[in-house]
Formats: structure tokens, C-alpha cells, sequence
């Protein structure tokens, strides 16, 4: 018979097996899928926020965990404390456009990649954020199974 709970020690108490811990902390300094650092790097930036909640539930389904912000100010400020590997980001916003935000990432963080989507194709802005570094540019409304290739393929460069 296999016991259920090897963990159990000599006086009943239920502790934790130290070598399990050992083996996810090694996994997540490699920066396993099962770490934080890997499962956390895909950031929206959206102020339509039913638009940040369908493309949440998009990324979720994908496979991915992404983080939410409706304000550019507050995605800036968390860029200051955490990496950021893709940001998807709207064009045109109240507070500060696409194109404001995308020159603070490339001066804070430039190995982040950029995935710009937009309701207004305007192909002087779409010019404008290619030239300055976007790795895509996608006009809304756009297929998910295309946002999600371009996902891949810029976690994959």
C-alpha cells in the first residue's frame, strides 16, 4: 500500500515536503511556464474597458495570463516594477495616446514587444508606430485567432 501522505512526520503533523519546494523554486529561477515571471508578461492597455475584458478572456483561453489596465499612467507605473514581455496596447485613448506610451516602454524597457490595435486605421499613425519599433499592428475589429498568432510569435522572438 502507498502511503498518501509521506509528509506526515512522527508526531501526525501534516509539513511540508521541502524538496517539492525546492524543485518549484529551481523552475521558476529558470522561468518555467510555472513561474510568474513567465505566466505574467502579457500586458492590455485598453480605456474601452469591455474591450480589456473580451481581450482578458481571449488571452485566458489562449493559454495565457494576462494583466489589465484601462489607465496608460498606471501601466506606466507598474512597467517601473515589473517586466512587461508583450504590450498590447490601443491607438487612441483620453489620457495619452498609443504612440505616447509606446515611446515610455522603448525608453524603459525596450526588449518589450508591442502589439498596437486600433478601431481608426489612420496609416500615418500606422507608419509612425512601425517605424518606432511595433512588432505588429492590428486594426479592431480583427480575427482572435490573429492576435493570438501575433502573440506567439512575439513571445517567440
Amino acid at each position: 500500500m502507498i502511503p498518501l501522505h509521506e509528509s506526515i512526520n512522527k508526531t501526525g503533523l501534516d509539513v511540508p515536503n521541502t524538496n517539492s519546494f525546492k524543485a518549484f523554486e529551481k523552475l521558476a529561477a529558470k522561468g518555467s511556464p510555472l513561474s510568474a515571471s513567465a505566466r505574467d508578461g502579457i500586458w492590455l492597455l485598453d480605456d474601452d474597458v469591455s474591450m480589456l475584458k473580451a481581450l482578458g478572456r481571449l488571452m485566458n483561453s489562449a493559454g495565457f495570463i494576462a494583466e489589465k489596465f484601462s489607465d496608460p499612467l498606471t501601466f506606466l507605473a507598474r512597467l517601473e516594477r515589473a517586466p512587461c514581455r508583450v504590450a498590447i496596447l490601443d491607438v487612441w485613448m483620453p489620457q495619452m495616446n498609443g504612440l505616447e506610451v509606446q515611446a515610455r516602454i522603448r525608453r524603459d524597457s525596450p526588449e518589450t514587444r508591442i502589439i498596437f490595435m486600433t478601431g481608426r486605421d489612420d496609416p500615418s499613425v500606422r507608419q509612425t508606430a512601425l517605424d518606432s519599433g511595433a512588432f505588429a499592428f492590428l486594426t479592431k475589429p480583427f480575427e482572435d485567432e490573429a492576435l493570438v498568432k501575433v502573440v506567439h510569435k512575439a513571445l517567440a522572438a
